[in-house]
């Protein structure tokens, strides 16, 4: 379960923040995951219910962004949305295509006290 790894780095992440702005607690992280990425959101869930336990984040808000997966054809140039990494532009059939959005996994912002 690589859900549990990626929570963990969360963390990490977020004591390193709140310890550079001399923050005691954290009272809300937000984070984006965008829908294309390989994480499970139920996986995701039960890792950072324990995994927060007895840490920085232990009584923080988490909000979740999901974004959406966006694609740019590389043979005829189209934008479209994309719900699978493997489908094809709409327009022009081909599968040669680049994801903008939703490949992404990053925390956006942490609110600090």
């Amino acid at each position: 379960m690589h859900e549990l790894s990626i929570v963990m780095s969360i963390i990490d992440i977020a004591q390193q923040q709140a310890k550079s702005a001399d923050a005691e607690t954290i009272d809300e992280i937000e984070i984006d995951i965008g829908c294309l990425s390989t994480v499970q959101m139920e996986a995701f869930d039960f890792a950072w219910e324990q995994a927060v336990k007895e840490t920085i984040l232990d009584n923080a808000i988490k909000k979740i962004n999901r974004i959406k997966g966006k694609a740019r054809c590389l043979d005829c140039d189209a934008s479209f949305p994309l719900e699978n990494i493997y489908d094809a532009c709409p327009k022009c059939g081909q599968h040669l295509i680049d994801i903008v959005e939703g490949k992404e996994l990053r925390v956006k912002s942490l609110i600090v006290s």
